[in-house]
C-alpha cells in the first residue's frame, strides 16, 4: 500500500471535499475517487458513506483514518531523523504571511536563515490574515505569521513580537510638529482607514468605541502599504503598525506620533498546525525566528 493513498485519504476526510483533496495532492477528483476505491478493496470495507450529499467517513473509514495519520506521522518522524544524520540541512520551508509582516518584519530573519542554511529553499506566500490560517490547516504552508492571533484548536500559536500602532501624518500636517497627542485628536480629522473584516480594523473600531470617538473615514484599504501611500500624498491621517511605517518615517515622507499615556499593541505570532512533525529545516527556521525571543520583545 503506497503512502500517497493514505495521505490522500487523510486529506479527503479532513477537507470533506474531493476537489480540495485533489488540489492538495495535485491530482484530479476522479483520481481521488479511484484511490479511495483501491483502499476500500484493500481493506474489504466501505470507508466513505456516499449516500449523503455531504459525505462522511464510515466507522471503518475513521479507523483507517486514525491508522493512516499514525503511519504518516511515523514516516515523517523517520525522514526527519534521517535528515538529522546528514551534515547539510536541506529541503524546503513554506511560509504564509500577511504582507505587513512579510515585507517589514521578516526580511532580516529570512536573510539570517538563508545565510546559515543556503541549501534550504524558502517559499513565501503573501496572504490575507484569514487565508494564512487556511494555508496552515490545508498543509500548504509549514509556518504562518499573523497579527492579533486567533486561538484555534488545530493550530499552535507562538508569540513572536509586539508591534505598536502609531498615528502617521504628512510632514506638512499641523500635527506633524507634535511628538505626542491625545487620542481625541482623531475626531474631526480626515482618516484613512482599513476595510472591515481585518484585525487592525477591528482593533481601531474597538479603540474608538472605548474612547467615544467617531472617525471621519474618507478612504479604506485592505493593506498597510496602501494606507501609508494615501497618507504620504496628504489624503488624511492613519493608525498603522510602527514597523510598517518605519521606512516611510526614515525617508521623511511620514511623521509618526505616539499617544500620551497610552500604547496600542499589535501582537505578532508564528502559527503552525498542531502535531506537525518538523523536518530539520523547519526546526532550524523556527530557531532563527525565535532567536532572542524567549520572551515577547517590544518592537521599537
Amino acid at each position: 500500500m503506497q503512502l500517497d493513498y493514505l495521505k490522500i485519504f487523510v486529506d479527503l476526510v479532513e477537507t470533506k471535499s474531493f476537489s480540495d483533496a485533489a488540489k492538495l495532492n495535485g491530482i484530479t477528483k476522479a483520481a481521488v475517487s479511484k484511490q479511495v476505491q483501491v483502499l476500500e478493496r484493500h481493506f474489504k470495507s466501505l470507508l466513505i458513506d456516499r449516500a449523503q450529499k455531504r459525505f462522511d467517513p464510515t466507522s471503518e473509514g475513521l479507523r483507517v483514518y486514525d491508522c493512516a495519520k499514525d503511519i504518516l506521522a511515523r514516516y515523517e518522524k523517520t525522514v526527519s531523523e534521517l535528515e538529522d544524520m546528514k551534515k547539510t540541512v536541506s529541503g524546503s520551508v513554506r511560509v504564509a504571511t500577511v504582507a505587513s509582516i512579510g515585507l517589514h518584519v521578516l526580511p532580516p530573519y529570512l536573510e539570517k536563515f538563508q545565510r546559515a542554511y543556503p541549501s534550504v529553499r524558502l517559499q513565501i506566500l503573501y496572504r490575507q490574515s484569514a487565508l494564512v490560517y487556511k494555508e496552515i490547516l490545508s498543509n500548504n504552508a509549514d509556518f504562518g505569521f499573523v497579527a492579533f492571533p486567533v486561538q484555534r484548536p488545530e493550530i499552535e500559536t507562538i508569540p513572536f513580537l509586539d508591534d505598536r500602532l502609531v498615528l502617521v501624518v504628512h510632514p506638512n500636517h499641523p500635527l506633524a510638529a507634535k511628538r505626542q497627542v491625545q487620542f481625541s485628536v482623531l475626531a474631526g480629522q480626515k482618516f484613512i482607514g482599513w476595510l472591515p473584516g481585518g484585525p487592525v480594523y477591528d482593533v481601531i473600531a474597538q479603540i474608538c468605541r472605548d474612547n467615544k470617538i467617531k472617525l471621519d473615514t474618507t478612504m479604506q484599504f485592505d493593506n498597510s502599504e496602501t494606507v501609508i501611500s494615501a497618507v504620504e500624498i496628504g489624503a488624511g491621517i492613519a493608525l498603522v503598525p510602527a514597523m510598517t511605517a518605519k521606512r516611510a518615517v526614515s525617508r521623511g515622507s511620514l511623521v509618526a506620533l505616539e499617544f500620551k499615556n497610552r500604547e496600542f499593541v499589535r501582537p505578532l505570532a508564528i502559527i503552525h498546525r498542531k502535531g506537525r512533525v518538523f523536518m530539520p529545516a523547519m526546526r532550524k527556521f523556527l530557531e532563527i525566528m525565535r532567536t532572542d525571543l524567549s520572551r515577547r520583545v517590544k518592537a521599537q
